[in-house]
């Protein structure tokens, strides 16, 4: 007999909602064996059946669903299906002449809570945060493969999340065998993904039409591409002949691979000077500032600051702090772009602080565009978390 999770009054609105989430302090009552990853029904205050989902003992979001129909069974065809549906949803957006990279499943949004599947060339990454996806990671792994023979499958489920829903971290190829590294092209560049160390699966996939975009601003300029990791944002830069750009990030294994990047890429404008630095971007634009150096165009892509509500007043600070810098060392007329991955932070509060660093720095600036996440992350109107990354071009006046 499964286990039913019985909810408090007045707590099942956001299922009802499709919302993917249960809370625990949303829970009256555990009926049943609820272990880790276990798939419990989940009923009202009234009994009445709202939808099926994994129960994570140790995690504030105590069950995330797999599913709001009743006769739905966890099994190698629930998967298939669910990847079968992301596929189908991607496909139109699907072109080989643009990336032979994409993000196949972007977790709740695709009804798969916890998971994550990017594929790379022929490497396929999948990262399991969740415990239900833990429990049945065998059953993804032989959907994943039913969809892609051939591929490499490896795991890269190493980010402290797991801890919060008492998993250890885990990486591990699963199917095939791993390269040290995959290339993958991107609008006719070639690029060098870390599958070993990488960030996130190995590479900011999300950023792919934004990369386009903000390189077409590049003509003629002098670039600083802060928090630059590999430097693809350089490859779009130089792509459109940059007159220089000056990479800086606190990893030398990012700025090497950044070279190699370049290196690959030898269609590329040979006349842009670029040079690399490796240094924290906060000190580092300090003493930019102090010295007088100037930019036609500032890059801040940084990684998320904002991991919970209580980091969210002190992740502003941040933001706040790091735009004054980059107003004041951005020449007349230039172009800050400039970007926030933390799903916590709303997109007005980002524009806000963004506004308030222009103002600290005793400058205006003009927003020219926004910018999001690429098509392949996409977001389920039941599930607004999923939209994280928020992106401004700004002109300075």
């Amino acid at each position: 007999m499964s286990a039913s999770i019985i909810l408090k009054p007045e707590r099942e609105k956001s299922l009802l909602r499709k919302h993917p989430w249960v809370f625990d302090g949303a829970i009256l009552q555990v009926i049943g064996n609820a272990h880790m990853g276990a798939t419990v029904d989940i009923l009202s205050s009234e009994g009445t059946w709202l939808a099926k989902g994994a129960y994570s003992p140790h995690s504030q979001i105590r069950v995330r669903v797999w599913s709001f129909e009743k006769d739905t069974i966890i099994d190698n065809n629930f998967f298939k299906k669910r990847i079968q549906q992301a596929l189908d949803k991607r496909q139109p957006w699907l072109d080989q002449k643009i990336s032979n990279a994409y993000r196949l499943v972007a977790g709740e949004s695709d009804g798969l809570p916890g998971i994550t599947i990017d594929v790379y060339n022929r490497v396929v990454v999948m990262q399991v945060l969740s415990a239900g996806g833990e429990k049945h990671k065998n059953k993804l792994i032989d959907a994943i493969a039913s969809f892609y023979p051939g591929h490499c499958i490896h795991e890269r489920s190493d980010v402290d999340v797991r801890k919060k829903e008492g998993l250890a971290l885990i990486v591990e190829t699963h199917v095939g065998d791993l390269p040290s590294s995959v290339n993958i092209q991107e609008y006719n560049l070639n690029i060098k993904v870390d599958l070993l160390a990488g960030h996130k699966t190995g590479f900011y996939l999300d950023q792919r039409k934004n990369r386009q975009i903000v390189g077409q601003y590049a003509k003629g300029k002098d670039v600083l591409n802060c928090f630059s990791y590999t430097g693809t944002f350089g490859l779009h830069a130089m792509q459109y002949e940059a007159k220089s750009i000056t990479h800086l990030d606190v990893s030398q294994n990012a700025l090497d691979t950044s070279k190699e990047n370049i290196k690959a890429n030898p269609q590329l404008d040979n006349t842009t000077s670029v040079s690399h630095v490796k240094a924290d971007v906060f000190e580092q634009l300090r003493k930019y500032k102090e010295n007088g150096n100037k930019y036609d165009l500032i890059i801040l892509d940084p990684p998320k600051f904002v991991e919970n509500k209580r980091h969210l007043m002190q992740a502003a600070r941040g933001y706040k702090d790091i735009n004054r810098l980059a107003c004041e060392i951005l020449n007349p007329k230039g172009i800050l772009v400039t970007f926030s991955c933390s799903g916590l932070m709303a997109s007005d509060l980002f524009a806000k602080i963004v506004a308030d660093a222009a103002l600290d720095a005793n400058t205006q600036l003009n927003i020219v565009e926004r910018l999001h996440q690429d098509y392949d992350h996409m977001v389920s109107t039941a599930f607004p978390e999923g939209y994280y990354l928020k992106g401004l071009i700004c002109i300075k006046t």
